[in-house]
């Protein structure tokens, strides 16, 4: 079967249908067929690390746009922490959630907040998918982890308050996310569809609080997520389900701001649904805005996802209503950003926010008085694959803030079960430094330990992802997080610099 197009751009339902979209592309300057689409009727891109250089180079990027367009809605996926777009190359200048979790003071959530949105504000980014309320009360979950508050629901509440409050006082919408939680599961929804199996009533007291307390606090968006909740919709994940989000979001928690999908390529719906038909679901389940453009970002994805949309509103399987609904909360989020922008163009600076929240959320375990070391160390990264909202690009460690501290430090990254022994040959007579992430996660990581100590029970370990497992080490240093000034607060530790 033909699939049929519609490329004039020009009458109502197709601009309706481009303005839901919300698209990533490749390269760090804007592709002539994103200034055409914006031109056609779509609000909307996404931009990921793939797109950021500098921030000079990002702020003339987003000018590009608003030439075209002056009220685009430019999105990043920027949460700080171990997810970072902005500081891509470099790591963050911010601690993520955890971090801020474990030192619960609220109003340094939304200072972090507030000097994050002003940096995305600088570079012409008006709309962030964070933050993540998301209570990671199962500690195995592969892709939640550090970029959740906390396991306590009070605690993440109060924090995804504070820092949608934060974020959206710099004039950067806040995008609450993963509706209607996804921290109780064992599965990335990038890779397949998780499931959580819990009563209504837990998960109106464990994981829809943390939403509760993000509407009352004014979060402009709110991104569902592609989790199967039997005790909401036995068939359908949240993000493609009218009792999520249209019932449950929508009418029981009253909320009336724009409701964003999740990436519409992950597997969870790509591989189940298929994207075209995925999106006509989520439309019509009450999402008003599709992300696509993580592992998309071509010209002709966008060409389908219209199309499937304008071929369901015809074929009746999608209202015009709905889809018109939707298409102004895009408009009026746009509306929102274009007047908050104008509101305090002299916000304060604070460079250092970050360090000191990530100072502040250090936690050292010792059976014995630490003595800083003077020598240049041998720092082991036990390294495990990085999940895909991670991504692999940005570096993580104390390296290089111990070489700043301490030149002449030497690193090397290892994995897998000879990870051990082969971090004890590298490391000859210098004292190691074992860096980990989510020990408890990892078996191996767990044994290379293991081997570290029975045979150098001097080793320093820094934990940079959830404080888990056990403290060990001569000296066992929790960051909760791997955040640029994580390592950095760690190095000053071991390097006695604090």
């Amino acid at each position: 079967m033909t699939r049929p197009t519609f490329a004039s751009g020009t009458d109502t339902l197709t601009r309706d249908a481009l303005t839901i979209l919300q698209p990533g592309f490749t390269g760090t300057s804007v592709p002539d067929w994103v200034l055409r689409r914006l031109g056609e009727g779509l609000a909307s891109v996404g931009l990921f690390g793939r797109n950021i250089d500098t921030p000079e180079q990002v702020a003339a990027l987003t000018a590009q746009l608003r030439a075209e367009r002056d009220d685009v809605l430019v999105a990043i996926d920027e949460e700080g922490g171990d997810v970072t777009r902005l500081e891509v190359r470099t790591g963050s200048s911010f601690p993520g959630n955890n971090a801020l979790g474990a030192v619960d003071d609220v109003e340094l959530t939304r200072e972090v907040a507030a000097e994050l949105g002003r940096r995305l504000a600088a570079c012409g980014v008006n709309l962030n998918w964070a933050p993540s309320a998301d209570v990671n009360s199962n500690p195995e979950n592969p892709v939640i982890g550090v970029r959740a508050f906390g396991a306590d629901t009070g605690l993440v509440a109060r924090h995804t308050a504070a820092y949608v409050t934060g974020l959206q006082s710099a004039g950067v919408a806040a995008c609450t996310k993963h509706f209607p939680g996804h921290g109780d599961t064992a599965v990335d929804s990038h890779d397949a569809m998780p499931r959580i199996d819990v009563d209504a009533s837990v998960l109106a007291a464990r994981d829809l609080e943390p939403f509760r307390a993000a509407i009352a606090a004014g979060s402009r968006a709110v991104m569902s997520a592609h989790i199967l909740v039997p005790a909401l919709d036995p068939d359908r994940p949240a993000t493609l389900s009218p009792r999520a989000l249209t019932e449950l979001l929508r009418g029981e928690l009253g909320y009336d701001g724009l409701i964003v999908t999740d990436g519409i390529e992950m597997k969870a719906v790509a591989s189940t649904y298929g994207i075209e038909r995925g999106s006509v679901l989520a439309v019509a389940a009450g999402a008003d805005a599709i992300c696509v453009g993580g592992g998309l970002s071509d010209e002709g994805t966008v060409e389908r996802l219209r199309d499937a949309l304008v071929s369901a509103v015809r074929a009746g399987e999608l209202a015009e209503e709905r889809l018109a609904d939707a298409a102004e909360r895009v408009r009026a989020l746009a509306r929102w950003t274009a007047a908050a922008a104008k509101t305090d163009p002299d916000r304060a600076v604070d460079d250092e926010v970050g360090l000191r929240a990530a100072r502040r959320a250090v936690r050292l375990t010792s059976t014995e008085p630490f003595t800083p070391l003077t020598e240049p160390p041998y720092v082991a990264a036990l390294t495990p694959v990085a999940n895909f909202a991670v991504g692999d690009q940005t570096p993580w460690g104390v390296a290089a803030e111990l070489f700043r501290l301490l030149p002449g430090t030497e690193t090397g990254s290892f994995s897998g079960e000879d990870a051990g022994r082969a971090a004890l040959a590298a490391a000859g007579a210098r004292r190691i430094v074992a860096v980990v992430r989510d020990e408890h996660r990892h078996p191996w990581m767990a044994s290379a330990l293991d081997t570290l100590l029975a045979a150098r029970p001097d080793t320093v370990v820094v934990e940079m992802g959830l404080a888990q497992a056990a403290p060990r080490g001569a000296l066992h240093i929790a960051t909760h997080g791997a955040a640029r000034v994580c390592g950095r607060a760690a190095a000053e530790v071991i390097a006695g610099a604090r």
